[in-house]
């Protein structure tokens, strides 16, 4: 399996240090940090939809965007079919492994300029990475990507306006824009979230068959558990800067060891209204990610958290195949 993985993170740390006061900077022996990202290590594999999950602010778009950086890691390291990339400082070299990286933003509304068409929008990487010899050239890759997402024919879109579109069209644009370069590792942050039901159903399943027919390997990031079933193969579960559970997106969904994860998918709605609505299963805030609770980061609002809970950090450890979890007694809920 190990010649299947397109891209991997070891021990990926990202601290955000934090403004304070001038009398506070003199009193202050440290600098407060956000720890974002603290310790996370995952690997994708080549075709593979991967999926990131968790509760907004637990880290997941840091990660996307390290992965593929967009920002600098405080400490660990990636890479990139074995190369690691986390520490190039050649400009050329980074120029030339960022064609074969691209990432879609959650919003459709603001990640497309609003004053460049849809030909410019879709066609200015092509431009930026210097990838073509002639106008004609990029008019013909940019009339194939918007073949290839649904856009047909490309003439009635081509120079149009985001404004002129729809919120499901201005996605499907987003789509394009990232597939143009021929990208071989690709980061969705939340595509679906901003669109409405139908929409929905319509681009995840433009983004499965794009990942069947160019074999593009996605980090897909979401906080939609029952989503993540139905696009990803394998799933990491994020709190609070770490994973504490990963593997395959069916087994985790229907045999959870983490309490994080059962109450993810406890809270999942059902679509029958002669459902009993499910209880509230986690109570309290996600603690400061300035100052993480000592021991397991989920024990203040874990309803089995034990006293080792509270003084001993769990490490991410294989219980079986493809399966790992970080919790001290996972083994109780299988």
């Amino acid at each position: 399996m190990q010649e299947d993985i397109l891209i991997k993170a070891v021990d990926l740390k990202k601290y955000f240090p934090i403004k304070v006061g001038f009398f506070k900077t003199l009193l202050s022996k440290e600098t407060p940090m956000v720890r974002a990202v603290d310790g996370v290590g995952l690997s994708v594999r080549r075709a593979e939809i991967f999926g990131l999950v968790g509760e907004s602010g637990c880290g997941k778009t840091t990660t996307g965007r390290l992965l593929i950086r967009l920002i600098q890691p405080t400490a660990g390291k990636v890479f990139f079919k074995g190369e690691e990339i986390s520490s190039l400082t050649e400009e050329n070299k980074i120029r030339t492994m960022r064609r074969k990286f691209q990432i879609i933003f959650q919003d459709p509304y603001a990640s497309l300029n609003p004053r460049m068409s849809i030909y410019d929008a879709v066609s200015e990487p092509l431009h930026v990475q210097q990838t073509v010899n002639s106008e004609e050239e990029v008019m013909e890759k940019v009339a194939k990507v918007m073949d290839d997402v649904d856009l047909v024919p490309p003439d009635e879109f081509l120079y149009r306006f985001p404004h002129e579109l729809s919120g499901g069209q201005r996605q499907r644009v987003a789509i394009a824009r990232a597939f143009v370069l021929e990208p071989e590792f690709v980061v969705a942050d939340e595509p679906l979230s901003m669109l409405d039901a139908s929409t929905r159903s319509e681009v995840g399943k433009l983004i499965l068959n794009l990942v069947e027919k160019f074999h593009v390997s996605f980090l897909y990031i979401t906080h939609d558990v029952a989503l993540a079933r139905y696009m990803c193969a394998r799933i990491a579960v994020m709190y609070l800067g770490k994973i504490v559970e990963q593997g395959l997106a069916e087994d985790v969904i229907q045999n959870p060891f983490h309490p994080y994860t059962e109450a993810l998918i406890a809270a999942v709605p059902v679509p029958d209204p002669t459902a009993r609505r499910t209880e509230v299963v986690l109570k309290g805030e996600v603690p400061s990610a300035i100052r993480p609770p000592p021991g397991c980061r989920f024990h203040t609002r874990c309803p089995y958290a034990q006293e080792r809970c509270r003084s001993e950090e769990p490490k991410l450890v294989s219980i079986k195949n493809e399966r790992f979890v970080a919790c001290h007694y996972p083994l109780r809920r299988s």
